[in-house]
């Protein structure tokens, strides 16, 4: 069965988390988001005031891309993650973090699924990238190698991705950055991690960290530089599936 947004259910404390986190990263994040994603964040209408309403949302995504929220209660499994996300949906909590949580959430909250990751869905490149990605996984849905492979690359674009735009220079577009206050800053202005050019076979043999910044980032050139990239994916991803089966 489907789960809704219960909007009558967010609190004071709910809208008040909201309001907090919303100002302190769209204080900071002119300057080291990409453009597609603050020009995001203007079309779907984020306001501090407001705790997103999907149906709202829902309404803005269809215009632009077609795109869909769909309410899970937390983490879900790869196969139906995978298939939401070929079938143009985008699995997000409805539920925000506590005011004692602001600067770490071991899972994801709303305010990381939505704020985070839903600009970019008003960017058509982006989710052609989403969805062909998730063809992908569903070819190696029961093989848990491949799909750990798959997993690095969309931790590293994703979640952790920066782009360098030929005009503002290296910018965030990953989701895990955007909605982190910390790592927005740390991703482009510290000296400890490497900044590496997008490849998939690199990216592919890096596992990912989940308890601490990344030490590395990779850079893509363009969004449909990441749609370009499926077939070397695929073939990458078969590469490896083979040479673990022989």
């Amino acid at each position: 069965m489907m789960q809704k947004q219960d909007y009558s259910r967010y609190t004071d404390e709910d809208r008040l988390v909201w309001q907090l986190l919303f100002d302190r990263q769209m204080a900071q994040l002119p300057g080291l988001a990409c453009s597609a994603y603050m020009e995001g964040v203007r079309k779907i209408g984020f306001r501090r005031d407001r705790i997103p309403n999907f149906e709202e949302v829902n309404a803005v995504l269809a215009a632009y891309t077609g795109w869909q929220l769909v309410v899970v209660p937390g983490l879900i499994d790869n196969k139906p993650f995978f298939e939401l996300l070929l079938n143009k949906k985008f699995p997000a909590t409805t539920w925000l973090r506590k005011l004692s949580e602001l600067d770490y959430l071991e899972e994801p909250d709303m305010f990381h699924d939505v704020f985070g990751h839903v600009p970019l869905l008003t960017n058509q490149d982006f989710c052609n990238f989403l969805s062909g990605l998730s063809n992908i996984a569903l070819e190696y849905i029961d093989n848990e190698w491949a799909i750990e492979l798959i997993s690095r690359l969309y931790w590293y674009t994703v979640e952790f991705g920066l782009i360098n735009d030929p005009v503002e220079g290296l910018r965030i577009y990953g989701a895990g950055i955007l909605s982190s206050s910390g790592e927005s800053v740390y991703s482009l202005k510290s000296d400890k991690p490497l900044r590496v050019p997008f490849d998939v076979e690199h990216i592919i043999e890096t596992p990912y960290i989940k308890d601490k910044y990344q030490e590395k980032y990779f850079v893509i050139d363009s969004y449909r530089q990441l749609y370009d990239s499926l077939p070397e994916v695929a073939r990458v991803v078969r590469k490896h599936v083979a040479l673990s089966a022989a």
